[in-house]
């Protein structure tokens, strides 16, 4: 498998935060449909009907809005000055919907950043690309200081429907350093990368 994150690296990928500067690269890799169904990376931070009656150009303006505002919702990743993928990270409380996720709820009390959703351009999947934006991710919440950094795969076959897994595969976090700490469902476990120790227990 460490075949598959050298492919990436022979792309000669770069990896950048998506800022008003970077929008309409946003939009580039996103196309018409938002990525996946007019979602626009808004599915995690809309709760039960507001996600579904704002599909389509109101999620794309909502993410818009904030990036202008100049919060940072994840990175680009670029080969040959192309935007060719993408990762959501923010701290969790930036997901609502995860708060009510019976799956995923939190495992404990501890401050993570969650890294909910990945889109790579059709011609440039399973090279690798996702495990690179992985490990941007980790760097970006360390720069961010950040100390534990979670994920939410999929663990299921290769051969999955793409559209199914798009909050990654738990192969693909496991190459990236991130190791399982809690599984409420056969397929979604949740993984965590510790940046630095935990903390001690305060008494």
């Amino acid at each position: 498998m460490e075949e598959e994150f050298n492919l990436s690296e022979d792309l000669g990928l770069s990896f950048h935060p998506l800022t008003r500067k970077l929008w309409r690269d946003f939009e580039l890799l996103f196309g018409e449909n938002g990525a996946c169904d007019g979602c626009w990376c808004m599915y995690w931070k809309l709760r039960g009907k507001e996600f579904s009656q704002n599909k389509g150009d109101n999620a794309r303006q909502m993410q818009k809005n904030i990036v202008d505002s100049k919060i940072v919702p994840g990175l680009l990743a670029y080969s040959a000055g192309y935007p060719v993928g993408w990762i959501a990270v923010e701290p969790r409380s930036a997901y609502p919907k995860l708060a009510h996720s019976r799956t995923l709820k939190p495992v404990d009390k501890q401050s993570v950043w969650s890294i909910t959703c990945f889109f790579v351009e059709k011609k440039h999947r399973r090279l690798g690309i996702t495990v690179g934006l992985l490990k941007a991710a980790v760097d970006y919440v360390q720069s961010q200081g950040g100390a534990i950094v979670e994920g939410y795969p999929v663990d299921a076959p290769e051969n999955y429907p793409d559209l199914f897994v798009y909050t990654g595969t738990a192969s693909a976090f496991q190459q990236a350093g991130f190791q399982e700490v809690a599984r409420r469902s056969p397929t979604r476990p949740i993984f965590r990368y510790f940046i630095s120790p935990t903390p001690p227990h305060q008494t």
